[in-house]
């Protein structure tokens, strides 16, 4: 299959962003983010019989003209950033929406073993953009037998995944019903957490790969293996060891991967290492700020659970499972404890810098994971249904992607890691 591009032109919002909105003020979670880097996915719409191509002509149109009315809610999106000072430039200057054909069909495409990453990305604008790019990027892609993909990237800078989520979600129902039938955004995080010195934390990078090639492996768990991991995470409820709550789906799930990966890093060395796992936390409705549930940026924060082995170590899975469930409480009493921008400041200072320790001691396994789920990411009905599957792209960084699967009770999840740990991994994953 081949994706080529015939098609590139500038989307710019239905009305004029009013004076008083030309200059948004971006916050000090924000800052941290390149400015360079876009979060994108791709979602995916089959044909039905009734379709043709004139129909799908008309489906780009549709699109074309529903992206120009929800950037009207959404107009920093059609704004650009001014490195180094700071704001968005919402000047209207408009998404880049391109068009391009791929060759073969996308039932091909979707059939499971046949999910090929270099194609996948083609699907989608980028992850890397030139810092004066536009802020979003749309991708519409036509295979031969009439099915869609849609890849949407927008720019890190200023968009965490639910602000992703919820602008694909706005503009689907723009598309379908109108964008009167949108709640409308709130793009005022920095009037909560305003711009701040940063020099302490921007040293801050994660560990580089090098010349590795990074390997992908998609793994799906349906509801029914979910159950089974729960009912192993409460074999020793009553017991000293085991859970005292609950686990989530998430929990589990992030569990299973996280013990496969501690296994496979002491099968590799031949003893256990000190493992961190770290995982991305959604700050809405968990602090004493006033924030709007709707409101659009980077409102996240950072969760890290950590295993440091003994002569006594062992690594049964409701043991992991508290290790994150620790991880995750701690860090939700930190964001409960937050009144004022000056302690999501502290809470974010305190993040980066405990990460660049960590990254910084060699020994140290640090396994990166971010999660998708409960985002309306199959809620994305443009007019013509929800998609059959919404995927990522590759990343070339080791780390771990979690998303709900179609049906709701399962999560996919995808593993990024060198080859050789590939390898080891693969292995321990019909070991626990």
């Amino acid at each position: 299959m081949k994706v080529q591009i015939f098609s590139r032109k500038l989307i710019t919002p239905s009305s004029t962003t009013p004076n008083s909105l030309q200059k948004l003020p971006i916050s000090c979670l924000d800052q941290i983010l390149p400015s360079n880097f876009y979060t994108s996915c791709i979602f995916y719409y089959p044909v039905s019989g009734e379709e043709d191509g004139v129909h799908t002509a008309e489906k780009s149109e549709q699109l074309q003209k529903s992206l120009s009315e929800i950037l009207t809610l959404y107009y920093p999106l059609g704004g650009r950033y001014m490195k180094g000072n700071l704001f968005i430039d919402c000047n209207d200057n408009g998404a880049e929406y391109l068009e391009a054909k791929v060759s073969g069909c996308l039932s091909e495409f979707l059939k499971e073993g046949e999910l090929q990453t270099e194609l996948r990305n083609h699907l989608a604008p980028p992850v890397i953009q030139p810092d004066s790019s536009p802020l979003l990027i749309v991708q519409f892609n036509l295979f031969e037998c009439g099915g869609l993909a849609i890849g949407i990237s927008l720019s890190h800078k200023i968009v965490d995944g639910f602000t992703l989520f919820t602008f694909v979600d706005a503009w689907a129902t723009t598309c379908r019903i109108g964008v009167d039938k949108v709640r409308p955004p709130t793009f005022q995080l920095a009037s909560f957490c305003p711009p701040k010195e940063l020099s302490a934390i921007k040293a801050f990078v994660p560990r580089s790969e090098g010349d590795n090639k990074i390997f992908e492996k998609r793994i799906v768990f349906n509801g029914a293996a979910i159950s089974n991991l729960k009912a192993v995470a409460n074999d020793n409820v009553n017991g000293p060891a085991g859970p005292k709550f609950e686990p989530t789906r998430l929990q589990v799930v992030t569990a299973f991967i996280w013990r496969a990966l501690i296994r496979a890093s002491q099968a590799r060395n031949g003893c256990l290492s000190p493992s961190f796992q770290t995982q991305i936390v959604d700050m809405r409705r968990r602090t004493a700020l006033p924030v709007p549930e709707n409101m659009c940026g980077n409102f996240g924060t950072m969760s890290i659970a950590q295993f440091i082995p003994d002569d006594d170590s062992t690594v049964q899975l409701h043991d992991v499972v508290n290790w994150i469930h620790e991880g995750m409480s701690s860090t939700i009493s930190e964001c409960a404890k937050a009144s004022n921008g000056d302690d999501i400041f502290s809470i974010l200072t305190k993040k980066m810098l405990k990460m660049k320790e960590i990254f910084e001691t060699t020994e140290i396994d640090v396994h990166m994971f971010n999660s998708w789920c409960r985002f309306p990411t199959y809620e994305a009905d443009f007019g013509w249904g929800r998609p059959e599957w919404v995927s990522n792209v590759y990343l070339p960084m080791e780390g771990v992607l979690l998303l709900d699967n179609k049906d709701g009770d399962g999560i996919e999840a995808w593993v990024r890691l060198k080859e050789n740990r590939m390898l080891d991994f693969q292995e321990m994953l019909d070991l626990v």
